[in-house]
Protein backbone atom coordinates (compact mmCIF):
# COMPACT_ATOMS: atom_id res chain seq x y z
CA UNK A 1 0.00 0.00 0.00
CA UNK A 2 2.85 2.39 0.77
CA UNK A 3 4.21 1.73 -2.75
CA UNK A 4 0.86 2.75 -4.24
CA UNK A 5 0.66 6.06 -2.40
CA UNK A 6 4.33 6.94 -2.06
CA UNK A 7 5.21 9.68 0.40
CA UNK A 8 2.12 11.31 1.91
CA UNK A 9 1.88 14.65 3.73
CA UNK A 10 -1.03 15.17 6.11
CA UNK A 11 -1.68 18.90 6.36
CA UNK A 12 -3.35 19.97 9.60
CA UNK A 13 -3.33 22.72 12.22
CA UNK A 14 -2.82 25.90 10.24
CA UNK A 15 -3.75 29.45 11.18
CA UNK A 16 -7.56 29.48 11.14
CA UNK A 17 -9.99 29.85 14.02
CA UNK A 18 -10.63 26.10 13.62
CA UNK A 19 -7.01 25.18 14.33
CA UNK A 20 -7.76 23.08 17.42
CA UNK A 21 -10.32 20.96 15.58
CA UNK A 22 -7.94 20.58 12.64
CA UNK A 23 -5.17 19.33 14.94
CA UNK A 24 -7.48 16.60 16.19
CA UNK A 25 -8.60 15.65 12.66
CA UNK A 26 -5.07 15.58 11.30
CA UNK A 27 -3.66 13.47 14.10
CA UNK A 28 -6.46 10.94 13.66
CA UNK A 29 -5.85 10.77 9.89
CA UNK A 30 -2.08 10.52 10.30
CA UNK A 31 -2.37 7.69 12.82
CA UNK A 32 -4.81 5.84 10.56
CA UNK A 33 -2.42 6.05 7.60
CA UNK A 34 0.57 4.98 9.69
CA UNK A 35 -1.37 2.00 11.04
CA UNK A 36 -1.74 0.83 7.45
CA UNK A 37 1.94 1.10 6.67
CA UNK A 38 1.70 4.27 4.60
CA UNK A 39 4.75 6.56 4.55
CA UNK A 40 2.87 9.54 6.04
CA UNK A 41 4.15 12.69 7.73
CA UNK A 42 2.60 15.54 9.71
CA UNK A 43 2.89 19.04 8.21
CA UNK A 44 1.53 22.08 10.06
CA UNK A 45 1.48 25.25 7.91
CA UNK A 46 1.70 27.37 11.06
CA UNK A 47 5.24 26.11 11.70
CA UNK A 48 6.40 24.22 8.60
CA UNK A 49 7.58 25.68 5.30
CA UNK A 50 5.17 24.29 2.70
CA UNK A 51 7.79 24.52 -0.04
CA UNK A 52 9.33 21.44 1.56
CA UNK A 53 6.44 19.45 0.09
CA UNK A 54 8.21 19.69 -3.27
CA UNK A 55 11.74 19.74 -1.94
CA UNK A 56 11.21 16.55 0.08
CA UNK A 57 9.45 14.81 -2.81
CA UNK A 58 6.02 14.27 -1.33
CA UNK A 59 3.79 12.39 -3.79
CA UNK A 60 0.41 13.48 -2.48
CA UNK A 61 -1.33 15.41 0.27
CA UNK A 62 -4.21 14.59 2.60
CA UNK A 63 -5.76 17.94 3.51
CA UNK A 64 -7.10 17.99 7.09
CA UNK A 65 -7.02 21.78 7.42
CA UNK A 66 -10.34 23.33 8.45
CA UNK A 67 -11.40 26.91 7.79
CA UNK A 68 -9.38 29.67 6.16
CA UNK A 69 -6.26 28.56 4.35
CA UNK A 70 -7.47 24.97 4.23
CA UNK A 71 -11.01 24.95 2.85
CA UNK A 72 -11.09 28.21 0.89
CA UNK A 73 -9.02 27.25 -2.16
CA UNK A 74 -5.75 28.78 -0.92
CA UNK A 75 -3.92 25.54 -0.13
CA UNK A 76 -5.58 23.87 -3.13
CA UNK A 77 -4.16 26.55 -5.43
CA UNK A 78 -0.71 26.22 -3.85
CA UNK A 79 -0.68 22.44 -4.27
CA UNK A 80 -1.95 22.74 -7.85
CA UNK A 81 0.95 25.09 -8.62
CA UNK A 82 3.38 22.54 -7.16
CA UNK A 83 1.63 19.83 -9.19
CA UNK A 84 1.04 17.70 -6.10
CA UNK A 85 -2.25 15.72 -5.97
CA UNK A 86 -4.46 16.43 -2.95
CA UNK A 87 -7.66 15.15 -1.40
CA UNK A 88 -11.02 16.84 -1.77
CA UNK A 89 -12.41 19.64 -3.89
CA UNK A 90 -10.47 21.85 -6.30
CA UNK A 91 -9.61 25.55 -6.00
CA UNK A 92 -12.85 27.02 -7.35
CA UNK A 93 -15.32 24.74 -5.57
CA UNK A 94 -13.42 25.06 -2.29
CA UNK A 95 -13.52 28.86 -2.53
CA UNK A 96 -17.24 28.92 -3.35
CA UNK A 97 -18.24 26.43 -0.65
CA UNK A 98 -16.30 28.42 1.95
CA UNK A 99 -18.48 31.45 1.19
CA UNK A 100 -21.98 30.67 2.48
CA UNK A 101 -23.55 33.54 0.54
CA UNK A 102 -22.08 32.49 -2.82
CA UNK A 103 -23.11 28.89 -2.14
CA UNK A 104 -26.69 29.95 -1.46
CA UNK A 105 -26.82 32.10 -4.59
CA UNK A 106 -25.79 29.13 -6.75
CA UNK A 107 -28.33 26.86 -5.06
CA UNK A 108 -31.05 29.45 -5.54
CA UNK A 109 -30.24 29.77 -9.25
CA UNK A 110 -30.79 26.01 -9.58
CA UNK A 111 -34.03 26.06 -7.54
CA UNK A 112 -32.48 24.04 -4.74
CA UNK A 113 -34.21 24.80 -1.41
CA UNK A 114 -32.47 27.23 0.92
CA UNK A 115 -33.80 29.63 3.56
CA UNK A 116 -34.60 33.29 2.90
CA UNK A 117 -31.51 35.36 3.62
CA UNK A 118 -29.79 38.72 3.58
CA UNK A 119 -26.10 39.60 3.24
CA UNK A 120 -24.75 42.28 5.59
CA UNK A 121 -21.44 44.02 4.87
CA UNK A 122 -19.75 45.56 7.91
CA UNK A 123 -18.89 48.95 6.40
CA UNK A 124 -22.41 49.38 5.00
CA UNK A 125 -24.39 48.24 8.06
CA UNK A 126 -26.57 50.89 9.73
CA UNK A 127 -27.77 49.80 13.20
CA UNK A 128 -30.87 51.92 12.69
CA UNK A 129 -31.98 49.42 10.05
CA UNK A 130 -31.73 46.41 12.37
CA UNK A 131 -35.45 46.20 13.14
CA UNK A 132 -36.39 46.48 9.47
CA UNK A 133 -33.82 43.85 8.47
CA UNK A 134 -35.14 41.43 11.06
CA UNK A 135 -38.75 42.02 10.03
CA UNK A 136 -37.79 41.11 6.46
CA UNK A 137 -36.58 37.73 7.75
CA UNK A 138 -39.83 36.83 9.54
CA UNK A 139 -38.66 38.31 12.85
CA UNK A 140 -36.23 35.60 13.91
CA UNK A 141 -32.90 34.96 12.22
CA UNK A 142 -29.57 33.22 12.58
CA UNK A 143 -26.38 35.23 12.13
CA UNK A 144 -23.46 33.54 10.32
CA UNK A 145 -20.05 34.89 9.29
CA UNK A 146 -19.93 33.89 5.61
CA UNK A 147 -16.49 32.26 5.68
CA UNK A 148 -16.21 30.58 9.08
CA UNK A 149 -16.90 26.99 10.03
CA UNK A 150 -17.61 25.04 13.23
CA UNK A 151 -20.49 27.48 13.94
CA UNK A 152 -18.00 30.15 15.07
CA UNK A 153 -19.56 33.60 15.39
CA UNK A 154 -23.11 32.30 14.95
CA UNK A 155 -26.11 33.42 17.00
CA UNK A 156 -29.90 33.29 16.99
CA UNK A 157 -31.59 36.71 17.22
CA UNK A 158 -35.18 37.91 17.62
CA UNK A 159 -34.80 41.62 18.50
CA UNK A 160 -32.99 44.55 16.93
CA UNK A 161 -30.75 44.81 20.00
CA UNK A 162 -29.79 41.13 19.74
CA UNK A 163 -29.12 41.51 16.02
CA UNK A 164 -26.77 44.47 16.51
CA UNK A 165 -24.90 42.62 19.27
CA UNK A 166 -24.64 39.41 17.22
CA UNK A 167 -23.43 41.28 14.13
CA UNK A 168 -20.79 43.06 16.20
CA UNK A 169 -19.49 39.66 17.30
CA UNK A 170 -19.78 38.10 13.84
CA UNK A 171 -17.84 40.99 12.26
CA UNK A 172 -14.87 39.95 14.42
CA UNK A 173 -14.69 36.81 12.29
CA UNK A 174 -15.69 38.22 8.90
CA UNK A 175 -16.42 41.53 7.21
CA UNK A 176 -19.45 39.95 5.51
CA UNK A 177 -22.21 38.23 7.45
CA UNK A 178 -25.14 36.10 6.32
CA UNK A 179 -28.53 36.43 8.00
CA UNK A 180 -30.98 33.58 7.46
CA UNK A 181 -34.60 33.20 8.47
CA UNK A 182 -34.68 30.94 11.51
CA UNK A 183 -35.96 27.44 10.69
CA UNK A 184 -37.58 25.45 13.47
CA UNK A 185 -37.07 21.77 12.92
CA UNK A 186 -34.52 18.99 12.91
CA UNK A 187 -30.94 19.16 11.62
CA UNK A 188 -29.49 16.49 9.35
CA UNK A 189 -26.19 15.99 7.60
CA UNK A 190 -25.27 13.84 4.61
CA UNK A 191 -21.67 12.85 3.95
CA UNK A 192 -20.57 12.42 0.34
CA UNK A 193 -17.89 9.92 -0.65
CA UNK A 194 -16.92 9.32 -4.29
CA UNK A 195 -20.10 10.95 -5.56
CA UNK A 196 -22.47 8.93 -3.38
CA UNK A 197 -24.40 9.76 -0.23
CA UNK A 198 -23.43 7.89 2.93
CA UNK A 199 -26.12 7.16 5.56
CA UNK A 200 -27.67 10.41 6.81
CA UNK A 201 -27.27 11.52 10.43
CA UNK A 202 -29.78 13.43 12.52
CA UNK A 203 -28.32 15.60 15.27
CA UNK A 204 -30.12 16.62 18.44
CA UNK A 205 -28.84 19.15 20.95
CA UNK A 206 -30.41 20.89 23.93
CA UNK A 207 -28.55 24.06 22.87
CA UNK A 208 -30.33 26.74 20.84
CA UNK A 209 -28.72 25.24 17.74
CA UNK A 210 -25.93 22.81 16.79
CA UNK A 211 -23.14 25.21 17.79
CA UNK A 212 -19.42 24.82 18.56
CA UNK A 213 -20.11 23.66 22.11
CA UNK A 214 -22.63 21.05 20.92
CA UNK A 215 -20.22 19.80 18.25
CA UNK A 216 -16.98 19.55 20.18
CA UNK A 217 -17.55 19.89 23.92
CA UNK A 218 -20.98 18.60 24.91
CA UNK A 219 -21.54 15.06 26.11
CA UNK A 220 -25.31 15.48 25.69
CA UNK A 221 -25.47 15.92 21.90
CA UNK A 222 -27.20 12.92 20.32
CA UNK A 223 -26.55 11.46 16.87
CA UNK A 224 -28.98 9.17 15.08
CA UNK A 225 -27.62 6.99 12.28
CA UNK A 226 -29.73 5.52 10.75
CA UNK A 227 -31.53 8.84 10.98
CA UNK A 228 -35.07 7.44 11.23
CA UNK A 229 -36.53 8.97 8.06
CA UNK A 230 -39.01 7.03 5.95
CA UNK A 231 -37.46 5.63 2.78
CA UNK A 232 -39.08 8.14 0.42
CA UNK A 233 -38.00 11.13 2.52
CA UNK A 234 -34.51 9.69 2.91
CA UNK A 235 -34.17 9.23 -0.86
CA UNK A 236 -35.24 12.85 -1.30
CA UNK A 237 -32.59 13.99 1.19
CA UNK A 238 -29.83 11.92 -0.42
CA UNK A 239 -30.61 13.22 -3.90
CA UNK A 240 -30.65 16.81 -2.64
CA UNK A 241 -27.27 16.28 -1.00
CA UNK A 242 -25.69 14.87 -4.14
CA UNK A 243 -27.22 17.64 -6.29
CA UNK A 244 -26.15 20.40 -3.89
CA UNK A 245 -22.60 19.03 -3.70
CA UNK A 246 -22.35 18.78 -7.48
CA UNK A 247 -23.84 22.26 -7.98
CA UNK A 248 -20.81 23.83 -6.28
CA UNK A 249 -18.46 21.61 -8.30
CA UNK A 250 -17.25 19.71 -5.25
CA UNK A 251 -15.52 16.36 -5.63
CA UNK A 252 -14.10 13.45 -3.69
CA UNK A 253 -15.59 13.80 -0.26
CA UNK A 254 -17.42 16.30 1.92
CA UNK A 255 -20.60 16.93 3.84
CA UNK A 256 -23.88 18.76 3.18
CA UNK A 257 -25.96 20.10 6.09
CA UNK A 258 -29.75 20.47 6.14
CA UNK A 259 -32.74 21.56 8.20
CA UNK A 260 -36.12 19.81 7.96
CA UNK A 261 -38.90 22.15 9.09
CA UNK A 262 -42.16 21.10 10.73
CA UNK A 263 -43.99 21.05 7.39
CA UNK A 264 -41.53 18.54 5.95
CA UNK A 265 -39.63 21.03 3.77
CA UNK A 266 -35.88 20.57 3.34
CA UNK A 267 -33.55 23.57 3.52
CA UNK A 268 -29.89 23.43 2.51
CA UNK A 269 -27.53 25.08 5.00
CA UNK A 270 -23.97 24.70 3.74
CA UNK A 271 -21.30 22.44 2.24
CA UNK A 272 -18.18 21.37 4.12
CA UNK A 273 -15.34 20.44 1.74
CA UNK A 274 -12.93 19.35 4.53
CA UNK A 275 -15.21 18.05 7.30
CA UNK A 276 -13.99 16.96 10.71
CA UNK A 277 -12.05 13.69 10.74
CA UNK A 278 -11.71 12.88 14.41
CA UNK A 279 -12.71 9.37 15.42
CA UNK A 280 -16.11 10.74 16.53
CA UNK A 281 -16.77 13.25 13.73
CA UNK A 282 -19.86 13.06 11.53
CA UNK A 283 -18.27 11.68 8.34
CA UNK A 284 -16.63 8.75 10.17
CA UNK A 285 -19.97 8.05 11.90
CA UNK A 286 -21.76 7.87 8.54
CA UNK A 287 -18.95 5.84 6.97
CA UNK A 288 -19.10 3.33 9.82
CA UNK A 289 -22.81 2.81 9.16
CA UNK A 290 -21.92 2.22 5.50
CA UNK A 291 -19.36 -0.42 6.45
CA UNK A 292 -16.11 1.57 6.46
CA UNK A 293 -14.04 1.72 9.63
CA UNK A 294 -11.95 4.85 10.21
CA UNK A 295 -8.81 3.43 8.62
CA UNK A 296 -10.72 2.28 5.53
CA UNK A 297 -12.33 5.71 5.22
CA UNK A 298 -8.96 7.49 5.18
CA UNK A 299 -7.78 5.15 2.42
CA UNK A 300 -10.93 5.75 0.35
CA UNK A 301 -10.34 9.49 0.60
CA UNK A 302 -6.62 9.20 -0.18
CA UNK A 303 -7.38 7.00 -3.23
CA UNK A 304 -8.92 10.09 -4.83
CA UNK A 305 -5.38 11.45 -5.35
CA UNK A 306 -4.25 8.49 -7.47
Amino acid sequence: MSLDFGKVAVLFGGHSAEREVSLRSGKAVLNALLRQGIDAYAIDPKFDDLLQLKQLNFDRVFIALHGRGGEDGVIQGFLSTLDIPYTGSDVLSSAIAMDKSKTKQIWQSLQLPTAQYRIIIKEAFDPAQAEQILAGLSGIAIVKPVSEGSSLGMAKVSTAKELIKALTEAFKFDQTVLLETWITGQEYTVSILNGKALPAIRMHTNNTFYDYQAKYQSTDTQYYCPCGLEQEKLAELNQLAVDAFAAIGCRGWGRVDFMLDKSGQWYLLEVNTVPGMTETSLVPKAAKEAGYDFDQLTIEILKQTL
